[in-house]
């Protein structure tokens, strides 16, 4: 479990299957820029069973708000498996959360955690450039815009440009410096 001011990031639970399954399967929770793809039921509960969504280089935490209220989740992977990087991804479960700076603490807490605990020199974050929000996100955290790939996102039924954000294991994290 990580816990910083606003969330608390932890593991799914076999308790909170259900409400993750209904948020990944509720498209409307998806808003404008997260993929429209979701997994079946019957996947998700297999994959639960088998990692707990939890393996050596992928994983997804839920994020709590200090009142205990579901507002989404975050996840890492590998976006290649040639890279010493892993890819950061995060969903909010609603409009009423965001603006709230629950994922810019979230994206904090789960860099902090997977320099400390993961040999990765890598973290990247892949954004819609009309993604305002979460390039704000990155900027906070401290990632680098590093170019565009263009046309190599599919949402939406069109491919799409994509910022590409990445922080390394030396990079300042402008939450670490002293004020």
């Amino acid at each position: 479990m990580l816990k910083g001011e606003r969330v608390v990031l932890r593991p799914v639970r076999e308790r909170d299957l259900a409400a993750f399954i209904t948020a990944h399967t509720e498209i409307s929770n998806r808003g404008e820029f997260f993929p429209l793809g979701v997994r079946p039921e019957s996947v998700l509960r297999r994959a639960y069973a088998e990692t707990g969504f939890w393996e050596r280089d992928e994983g997804t935490l839920l994020i709590w708000d200090r009142d205990d209220v579901l507002v989404g989740h975050i996840e890492f992977f590998r976006p290649v498996n040639y890279w010493d990087a892993y890819e950061l991804s995060y969903q909010l479960y609603g409009p009423e959360h965001a603006g709230q700076g629950y994922t810019t603490e979230a994206v904090r807490l789960l860099v902090d955690y997977l320099f400390a605990a993961k040999k990765v020199n890598r973290l990247s974050l892949v954004i819609v450039p009309e993604n305002a929000p979460s390039r704000r996100i990155a900027e906070k955290c401290g990632f680098q815009l590093e170019g565009t790939a263009r046309g190599a996102f599919f949402n939406r039924g069109r491919n799409v440009d994509v910022l590409i954000y990445a922080l390394l294991r030396d990079d300042p994290r402008p939450w670490h410096t002293p004020t």
